[in-house]
């Protein structure tokens, strides 16, 4: 194998394996920091080795064996130094210990004595309470979700110097406080769900439409984002928003064959061919919504922002073709989901729904508003939303620009091949490939 190929199988395998690795990793040596750089050692080594001795045939367990047995020669020296100034006694409780662990625990851990999920475990670590919740958020991206400080900013609109700020202030939190290395208990549970839940969902977005690359999707992301809010509804099963999250992932995981042709090109909501959405997800999904309604009834209170959002997702799963799409009743959800999050993607979300329902002036009124504040001003999808609607309208010329505005703003390579389909079709030029319109 050419060493261009063996790069781009490294960097294939990492983004699919490395959250995997920092969790092992994290249950032997309790500190998220000293894992990750572990990991990172165990990525050089392959950098060094792989091209000579090419790819492994388990190319994840052999990252996390190499991560392994650097964190255990690091214990091991710890466990030395520690003995030498006699205070290995006073380590008798291991357990929550993320300096010197016990030496034979971590041994056979190292083997694969596996109690629990490591994932699981290293989100609840990363969304602590004493952290803030942006700095939650950001090193749950980075440590699970595989993204750049780049995506992450990107994500939630910050800039890259602030994300890598907060990474580094984390894990040095972390390490200060010397959080365990376990999920918390049930009395615990509540403080640190909500930050989870987001975390969650976050990833599961990054996975559904990747911030940057030559994929449309990130199958990985999304498929781990799904199984750990399935773990978390047993978790916490009288939590609303729990099954309200699972609904509303499971709902739009049942999308995923659709969302792209035979040769990799998004198909987005209109266009897509329903008789590809797994069935079986659908169901699961409303399952996990229905769940998520009568709890939030028992409680007497209303549904989350999850919930809402599942709901919303709903309306779509029924409905036999786009053409028979409730969007008025989208909108009235949009407009409790805004009450509960005044967010302007939220926003924007909803003129869609209401350019669907009332027509496309009326969302551009909304549109226009949002372009105004200026918060959105990098987000590729308001110039997007734009400019499909003001294609409608007829102002062909309008279109083009802002589909060209919106091009220039997107860092994923199939995104911005579709804004830019989009723009020459608004000009009227021969399509490339094949256009289609927002919301996927």
């Amino acid at each position: 194998m050419a060493t261009h190929d063996v790069q781009r199988a490294i960097d294939a395998v990492w983004r699919i394996e490395s959250a995997k690795v920092v969790a092992g990793v994290a249950r032997l040596v309790r500190d998220v920091g000293l894992a990750e750089e572990f990991a990172h050692d165990a990525l050089v080594s392959a950098l060094e080795h792989w091209p000579a001795d090419g790819v492994p045939d388990n190319p994840g367990a052999w990252l996390m064996t190499a991560a392994k047995r650097r964190a255990l020669d690091w214990l091991r020296q710890a466990a030395l130094h520690a003995r030498k100034h006699d205070e290995l006694g006073r380590d008798a409780d291991a357990r929550g210990d993320h300096v010197v662990p016990d030496i034979a625990q971590a041994v056979a851990d190292a083997e694969g004595d596996v109690i629990g999920d490591d994932l699981l475990r290293l989100i609840f670590a990363a969304c602590h309470p004493v952290l803030s919740a942006d700095a939650r958020i950001a090193l749950t991206l980075k440590l699970l979700g595989g993204l750049t400080t780049e995506e992450i900013a990107r994500a939630f609109l910050v800039s890259e110097a602030t994300v890598a700020q907060r990474i580094v202030r984390a894990k040095r939190a972390l390490g200060e406080a010397k959080v365990p290395f376990e999920v918390p208990g049930r009395d615990a549970l509540p403080q640190r769900l909500a930050s989870v839940l987001e975390v969650v969902y976050a990833i599961f977005n990054e996975g559904y439409t990747a911030t940057r690359g030559d994929d449309w999707m990130r199958l990985n992301l999304m498929h781990d984002a799904l199984r750990l809010a399935r773990m978390l509804t047993e978790l916490a099963r009288g939590e609303s928003e729990v099954h309200g999250l699972a609904a509303l992932l499971e709902l739009q995981a049942s999308r995923s064959a659709a969302r792209v042709d035979d040769a990799g090109r998004p198909v987005l909501l209109s266009q897509q061919d329903r008789s590809r959405w797994d069935r079986l997800l659908i169901r699961r999904g409303l399952a996990a919504l229905d769940r998520a309604r009568a709890l939030a009834m028992a409680a007497r209170q209303a549904l989350g922002p999850y919930a809402l959002q599942a709901a919303i997702a709903e309306r779509h799963a029924l409905a036999a073709s786009a053409a028979d799409t409730d969007w008025p009743g989208i909108v009235a959800l949009y407009d409790a989901l805004a009450q509960v999050v005044p967010t302007p993607v939220v926003q924007l979300n909803r003129a869609v729904a209401v350019g669907m329902a009332f027509g496309p002036a009326a969302a551009l009124e909304i549109v226009d508003a949002l372009q105004s504040d200026g918060t959105l001003r990098d987000y590729q999808w308001l110039p997007s939303v734009r400019a499909d609607l003001l294609a409608k309208l007829g102002r062909h010329e309008e279109a083009r620009a802002e589909f060209e505005r919106a091009a220039a703003l997107a860092r994923n390579a199939r995104e911005r091949e579709l804004l830019l389909e989009r723009s020459r079709a608004a000009a009227g030029q021969p399509p490339a490939g094949r256009a289609a319109d927002n919301g996927a």
